[in-house]
């Protein structure tokens, strides 16, 4: 009988082994229930291959060489992937509607003896789940923002408040950016709808009745945009401003962007991307810097004349008093102290 996913709490608390998706690679990579292995039943180019036999030439003769397709892939995949799977696993596969796909590979382990079940409407029931979760509602509870200038280690706090025990969504992480133009954590970002499915699900596991601590973000971090279930909260939330030396934030920097510290030409990629805010002159003595390896003194410099000033300008928030931490430094056991604090 197919499992129908009623909530995204349903998948916290699922009964079964392994979530399959049996859709094609490039189908996955752009989207997939979190947790789930990719075992295609179709490649990219046999599902091309079979879709346009079914549009072009003869719907039977699509199905037919489909489902030899599907066989022979099951096969690799029973011989490779699935081959140390005991008598009492139990999967849940899904393709793109719970069609055919997902039917004809769960057949083929049922028949092995596998308690194998298909999700009821695929991919695309889960997809609305989403898409209600983070466009048709509101987060209900309190979100905290966590602010401050570049370098004050907002990342590194959300983690320590993590590990006080309190909520946290680590925005950045889910995006694979942190949030500038220095900001890429690889050669490409996640495509929007895995942002959101990871976002989707974390927000699934908060409790609405403790705050959540989110570090404050604009609209996008890099090409993804926050959802309106979240951004909404963020917009009204309390800030938490952090403030540090200039020397503090400088090591920070050095240390987290070792990235860019160690790919002097993806480095120079980004500076040159800051002429037009700083003009030619300014870029050439960054270069500088960088090309004899004073990465500290290029680091405050970026603080002093690029970040800081910006980020003046585009923060508009009446911050308390008592919101406003001025740290003396940004070792792990200060920014401990300060996440007890915060979690209470």
């Amino acid at each position: 009988m197919p499992f129908k996913l009623s909530a995204l709490t349903d998948l916290i608390t699922l009964p079964f082994d392994d979530i399959i998706d049996v859709r094609s690679p490039a189908e996955f990579a752009e989207d997939h229930v979190p947790g789930a292995i990719n075992l295609p039943a179709l490649s990219n180019a046999e599902r091309a291959r079979v879709g346009t036999i079914y549009v072009q030439e003869e719907r039977f003769l699509a199905r037919k060489i489909g489902a030899a397709l599907v066989a022979r892939n099951a096969a690799d995949h029973l011989q490779g992937p699935l081959a140390d799977r005991p008598g009492d696993w139990r999967p849940l596969v899904y393709c793109w509607r719970g069609g055919q796909r997902s039917g004809s590979f769960t057949s083929i382990l049922q028949q092995i003896g596998w308690r194998a079940d298909v999700v009821e409407g695929g991919y695309k029931s889960y997809r609305r789940l989403v898409v209600k979760a983070l466009y048709d509602a509101l987060w209900p509870g309190e979100v905290v923002l966590i602010d401050g200038g570049t370098g004050t280690a907002k990342t590194r706090l959300l983690a320590q408040i993590a590990a006080a025990g309190g909520q946290v969504l680590d925005l950045e992480a889910m995006a694979e950016h942190r949030g500038s133009l220095f900001g890429p954590m690889g050669e490409v970002q996640p495509h929007q709808k895995t942002f959101e499915s990871r976002l989707a699900m974390a927000m699934a596991r908060l409790d609405p009745a403790r705050p959540v601590f989110v570090e404050a973000e604009s609209s996008k971090i890099g090409r993804i945009i926050i959802p309106p279930a979240l951004w909404k909260p963020m917009i009204a939330a309390r800030v938490v401003e952090i403030t540090a030396p200039l020397e503090a934030r400088v090591g920070h920097l050095v240390t987290a962007y070792d990235d860019l510290v160690e790919a002097p030409e993806k480095l120079d990629a980004v500076l040159q991307k800051l002429v037009r805010y700083h003009g030619h002159a300014q870029i050439e003595v960054w270069q500088a810097l960088a090309v004899d390896g004073d990465f500290a003194t290029l680091a405050g410099e970026l603080i002093k004349v690029h970040y800081d000033p910006r980020y003046a300008r585009v923060s508009r928030r009446e911050v308390a008093p008592e919101d406003r931490l001025d740290l003396p430094d940004l070792s792990d056991q200060t920014l401990s102290e300060v996440a007890a604090q915060l979690v209470g």
